[in-house]
């Protein structure tokens, strides 16, 4: 057997300062599957939230130390859907008129992979060995089903942990009202799509909700909480490494 590649771990902004349990969830699966890592100490912000509130200067100047710093990456993985759309999409897009920069993003965007993606599609593996008791339902994040097409991969995944009772949710890819500055700048729509999800999550009778962004699982872990409920939000991550609730 070929020895596998190092994988770089691009860890997302939120992950960094404010779910670190995820991305040490992600090392756990890694470590467990025999798979070396290694993490780029310099890196910063993809460039997402300047490039989706309409700020592309600003945007290609992130996407630039970001691609100066992973360019020679042999795999990057990262635990957010929303953020490898950034690299693998916008950030080539920011640079479509420089013959230099437009060749680098691309490739870099080639090689940087989600979570669950990498695990399933390039390492061919569904069962890890997991283990997590209850009944769970899964969350599709827009930037993850919309942009990347990813859809089955992480269903493969939860439904080959031991003890875990899979339950679809009702228009489970429907927005949970976070996109970033949207709830921001639309605090009343944002409320009602997550009122919505929640609503539809409640449905199923499930105790825990699981996702692969972690932005999307605040914005309805926040509301769940205002509204009393007990539901348990994890990222998909953490489900593999038996780990605790956000």
């Amino acid at each position: 057997m070929s020895p596998q590649p190092l994988v770089s771990l691009f860890i997302p902004c939120l992950v960094d300062a404010l779910f670190p349990e995820v991305g040490a969830a992600m090392i756990q699966v890694f470590d467990r599957i025999g798979i070396p890592l290694t993490y780029p100490e310099g890196q910063t912000c993809c460039g997402q939230p300047a490039f989706n509130s309409g700020y592309r200067q600003e945007a290609a100047v992130a996407a630039r130390r970001f691609i100066d710093l992973f360019e020679d990456a042999e795999v990057i993985v990262c635990p957010s859907g929303s953020c490898v759309a950034m690299v693998r999409q916008h950030s080539p897009e920011l640079f479509v008129n420089d013959p230099v920069m437009h060749p680098r993003a691309l490739a870099v965007g080639r090689k940087t992979f989600e979570f669950s993606e990498y695990l399933v599609d390039v390492l061919g593996l569904t069962d890890l060995g997991a283990i997590f008791p209850g009944t769970v339902t899964y969350h599709d994040s827009c930037h993850l089903v919309r942009t990347l097409g990813i859809r089955e991969q992480p269903r493969q995944l939860l439904r080959h942990v031991r003890g875990l009772s899979l339950v679809e949710m009702k228009n489970s890819d429907t927005c949970c009202g976070f996109g970033g500055a949207f709830s921001v700048g639309y605090p009343d729509i944002s409320l009602a799509l997550a009122d919505d999800k929640i609503d539809t999550l409640l449905q199923t009778g499930a105790g825990t909700l699981v996702g692969c962004d972690v932005s999307c699982l605040m914005q309805i872990r926040g509301r769940l909480t205002r509204r009393g409920e007990t539901i348990r939000v994890l990222h998909l991550a953490q489900v593999l490494a038996g780990g605790e609730a956000l």
